[in-house]
């Protein structure tokens, strides 16, 4: 599935089937696996990354991350929607 050209703010980011967030000692910290594949996931993509269960809205996750980190809104808002369209787009993150 690729990602929206403009991700509906009542859409419901998840994880694929075979797609999981996971702590990596090897690699030093969370990672994204996929099959055949492996994603680092720096402090930010984690904290987006372990909202997106398919139960909150990306206006929800957004609102909590902005209130969570006291963050100026439009900016998270922002951030978060360019890394879930290029998760998207590699087949990391369904809507």
């Amino acid at each position: 599935m690729t990602a929206p050209a403009q991700i509906p703010p009542d859409s419901r980011p998840r994880l694929p089937r075979g797609v999981r967030l996971t702590n990596s000692e090897a690699h030093g910290g969370w990672v994204l696996l996929a099959p055949e594949r492996i994603f680092k996931a720096d402090a930010i993509a984690y904290e987006v990354l372990r909202r997106c269960t398919g139960e909150a809205t990306l206006t929800e996750i957004v609102d909590d991350l902005a209130r969570t980190f006291n963050a100026p809104r439009e900016r998270v808002a922002s951030d978060v929607t360019a890394l879930l369209a290029g998760l998207a787009e590699k087949r990391l993150l369904e809507f």
